[in-house]
């Protein structure tokens, strides 16, 4: 980096940060402004502005506060009061924002659940938020159908849109109630220390945990965002992502929010309609998870692709194999890459572009953030420790763990779980001096010299062969360059008779995939120990709600021909090159015929 374009990404960072700063600076945790002052603000500025877009509808800021405020009067009818939870079981639409917004209002927590759950971890969700009620979008209700049983408490189910056998009828009370604000009395007397949500963690190594946030940490995200993003008031926010999670119910929401813009919302992401949309609805932005822009880059060229009014994009997880390619064909004047997660304490931005960074941090202000990337053992799945039972920091271009300090200041904090003990698993002590406290992301990253940080994987999800770490993420950019590979998924399974995990990788891929020329393409460009010995041939890769790739089951099931219905091949270096696996030669590679 010379030293003019060192001064120039300086000055970008700069700018970014002091404007972010100056929208922080009145949010406290005393501070007697929440989350639902906002639309209240901008219903009394500009109460004709849109505020959201949905399929045909179209919703004012003035609309938004009067329906706010007969949700706040449903709820306070039906004993709610400050502290009180109620869960919130539906689709991306309008009445989402409604419900949380009036809850907000008087004080109650809002337990957005995952409208994809059903069954017990459904049940789980709903044990775990204590709700006094349960607002269910009526799309929702075979999900709760399926978990109704697991549950283990007396829960009043309030159906919007719809009925439901046992429920009562939501819309109807809502429509009875009035519009008018209420009294201080019972809408007042709380500030921003108060907790807004229940997010829950999507569960890709366990059930989910239900993340608490306050309202001062929704509101510092809101802003956070908004400010990176440089959003005005004319600014429309495409979000296809689901509301219940944070990057979509906060992060993108509030990117436009908290400066009186507008949102528009889709129930769900549709690759066919992304663009069409961003046209019809003249957005200005869209968030976007990595995932998705791989299924935007794999979908064919469309005449709208290219016709939008898209200035900036902000999401993360886009991978460097794709981030110029993506850039270009879609004619994207700017992506804001960012690293964050819902409960942590570390909020990085790419606010210059550099492709693949999630972040950077200029050596000259690295004191001001404190969060540190520490080394780290992926067997033992711990940091490294000293002589003295210290943490010790990555060397520049090291992978490591990023820690962010927990302290006094309200913006290190770690807000935490429900659950105190899982909020006790998540902090590390004794890290750097006797008695500090640190946030563990359980993220992998290296940095440069330059300040830029990059995501390398999840701790977990990196594993060793043949003495050394393999990152499933490098791997998967590596395979995905390969003409005919549309997505893949590399994780490690365990082959007895060995240490450490071998590697595999669940593919999508074109019809017509050449499987010895890939074979070539890996046997130089990636290591022998990185090299996936075995490969799983899918229709479609599986992911999350929130677009990450799943794993535990993958590993789960190995390369057992008996247990896998989709095409499995092995690396048989013998005859250079990928072979079908039978249950004969699974029988053979677990009884050691093969030395790796």
């Amino acid at each position: 980096m010379g030293f003019f374009d060192r001064l120039w990404r300086n000055v970008i960072f700069i700018s970014a940060a002091l404007r972010t700063l100056r929208r922080l600076r009145n949010n406290t945790p005393n501070s007697t402004f929440t989350t639902a002052d906002y639309i209240r603000e901008w219903a009394a500025q500009r109460p004709n502005h849109v505020a959201i877009y949905f399929e045909n509808r179209t919703v004012t800021y003035k609309e938004w506060d009067n329906a706010a405020n007969r949700y706040a009067r449903w709820a306070v009818d039906h004993g709610v009061k400050k502290g009180d939870v109620v869960a919130l079981l539906m689709e991306n639409r309008p009445e989402f924002l409604f419900a949380w917004v009036g809850l907000a209002r008087i004080g109650a927590i809002s337990a957005l659940i995952n409208t994809n759950l059903h069954s017990q971890t459904l049940a789980h969700c709903l044990i775990t938020a204590k709700p006094k009620h349960l607002i269910l979008g009526a799309e929702c209700a075979e999900n709760y159908i399926s978990a109704a049983a697991h549950v283990n408490f007396h829960l009043p189910v309030w159906v919007e849109g719809g009925a439901l056998d046992g429920a009562r009828d939501l819309s109807s009370e809502i429509s009875a109630q009035s519009s008018d604000s209420l009294p201080y009395s019972i809408a007042g007397g709380f500030t921003a220390k108060e907790t807004c949500f229940y997010i829950f963690t999507s569960g890709t190594t366990g059930r989910p945990k239900a993340a608490r946030l306050t309202h001062y940490r929704v509101i510092n995200i809101m802003n956070a965002f908004s400010a990176a993003a440089g959003a005005k008031s004319s600014d429309r926010i495409y979000i296809a992502m689901p509301l219940y999670h944070s990057a979509g119910g906060v992060a993108g929401l509030g990117t436009t929010l908290t400066v009186g813009g507008s949102i528009i919302i889709r129930r769900q992401f549709s690759v066919a309609a992304f663009w069409d949309d961003c046209v019809d609805y003249e957005a200005t932005m869209f968030q976007y998870i990595g995932e998705i822009c791989r299924y935007l880059l794999n979908y064919p060229q469309t005449t709208s692709e290219r016709r939008h009014k898209i200035r900036v994009c902000v999401g993360n997880g886009l991978r460097p194999d794709i981030w110029q390619d993506f850039k270009e064909r879609f004619r994207i004047p700017k992506i804001l890459e960012f690293y964050g997660a819902t409960e942590g304490n570390v909020l990085l931005f790419n606010f210059d572009g550099k492709p693949g960074a999630i972040g950077r941090v200029p050596g000259f202000l690295r004191q001001r953030y404190r969060f540190a990337l520490v080394k780290f053992d992926v067997e033992a799945e711990l940091p490294i420790r000293d002589e003295n039972g210290f943490c010790i920091e990555a060397d520049i271009g090291e992978v490591g763990e990023c820690l962010g300090e927990i302290n006094e200041q309200p913006r290190s904090t770690f807000e935490g779980y429900s659950s105190e003990d899982q909020t006790q698993d998540k902090k590390l002590t004794h890290v750097f001096k006797p008695g500090d406290a640190w946030f563990s992301t359980g993220d992998l990253m290296t940095k440069d010299k330059g300040g830029y940080f990059y995501f390398v994987d999840r701790v977990g999800d990196t594993f060793r062969w043949k003495g050394e770490n393999v990152s499933t993420s490098e791997v998967s950019e590596v395979l995905t360059v390969f003409d005919g590979v549309k997505e893949a998924n590399v994780y490690g399974v365990h082959i007895p008779h060995t240490d450490g995990r071998a590697g595999m990788a669940a593919l999508v891929v074109e019809d017509g995939f050449d499987l010895a020329a890939f074979y070539e393409y890996i046997s130089t460009e990636l290591p022998s120990f990185s090299q996936p010995l075995f490969l799983r041939l899918q229709t479609e890769i599986h992911v999350t709600e929130t677009f990450k790739q799943r794993k535990v089951d993958l590993v789960k099931q190995g390369f057992d021909p008996s247990r896998i219905a989709d095409p499995l091949y092995f690396l048989h270096l013998q005859k250079s090159g990928y072979v079908p696996m039978d249950d004969t030669l699974f029988k053979q590679i677990c009884a050691g015929a093969f030395r790796f």
